[in-house]
């Protein structure tokens, strides 16, 4: 399929095709245009290999199908794929905001939710190493945190799927500001610790159930993190996300970061 067949279709259709709409597409496409010519001639424009990139995030077809509907090799795929996300993550557009945004006592953001997604990925090769070391590292994690009212999203961490989630916002150095509120799940419990305003549903134990004012807390609380459920799951449109993940992982915060970035792209268009 080429670009030159499916320009035309509805926004709905093309949103629906690619997992972007067409504006945001031809807002992408001059960060592929080289100045200089160099090399041998690409068997593909660079709408072709944008849209490629693009239906391969989509989909998650392995690269020997998608070399096959565009008439090109697997190792052709390879280099068009990691040549556009490299592109696009070295234009300022297709980045996410800075967390120092989280620190200014001048910012416009009065409350952040915090949530964690995971993902499986391919099982470790059993060899002399990882049988030594008995890796057991089957899935890997995603934090984000998003603006309250905005939806916009600020910052990214990543880690494997066995670091809790209060351990990773550790790692990941991410600083609140006292004047922002933050609304986390019960998997940050220890939150209320850092200098931001943390709201946090209260747990039940043995011997204590909650009380009716703590329950109808939670349940405001839900309605307030149920936000960044939402921004997940327009993430997760792309089947690179969200099925078992097969490629290096190092790429994968790239990959990630783009997509975020390309959500916040199309959010700031519909405003």
């Amino acid at each position: 399929m080429r670009y030159q067949q499916i320009k035309d279709r509805s926004e709905s259709d093309f949103k629906r095709l690619t997992g972007v709409r067409a504006d945001v597409f031809r807002q992408m496409l001059p960060t592929l245009f080289s100045p200089t010519n160099r090399g041998r001639p690409a068997k593909l424009s660079c709408s072709d290999q944008l849209l490629m990139t693009l239906m391969y995030w989509r989909e998650y077809r392995t690269q020997y199908h998608i070399g096959q509907a565009y008439a090109v090799s697997e190792s052709t795929v390879c280099r068009t794929i990691q040549r556009v996300e490299n592109r696009l993550i070295q234009c300022r557009q297709f980045r996410l905001p800075s967390k120092r945004e989280l620190l200014e006592s001048q910012t416009n953001i009065q409350g952040v939710i915090v949530d964690v997604t995971e993902q499986p990925i391919e099982r470790p090769k059993k060899t002399a190493s990882t049988l030594q070391r008995q890796e057991k590292k089957h899935t890997q994690q995603a934090q984000l945190i998003i603006n309250q009212h905005s939806l916009q999203i600020i910052a990214t961490a990543f880690s494997s799927g066995s670091k809790h989630d209060f351990q990773l916002f550790k790692d990941s150095q991410t600083a609140i500001s006292e004047q922002i509120s933050c609304l986390a799940d019960s998997g940050y419990q220890g939150l209320s610790n850092l200098p931001a305003k943390s709201w946090r549903p209260k747990k039940k134990s043995k011997h204590r159930p909650l009380s009716r004012q703590e329950k109808a807390t939670n349940q405001h609380l839900a309605r307030g993190r149920i936000h960044i459920e939402h921004v997940i799951e327009k993430l997760k449109v792309f089947a690179i996300l969200c099925q078992r993940y097969r490629n290096r992982r190092r790429r994968f915060s790239l990959c990630f970061n783009l997509i975020a970035a390309i959500y916040n792209l199309e959010l700031k268009l519909k405003s």
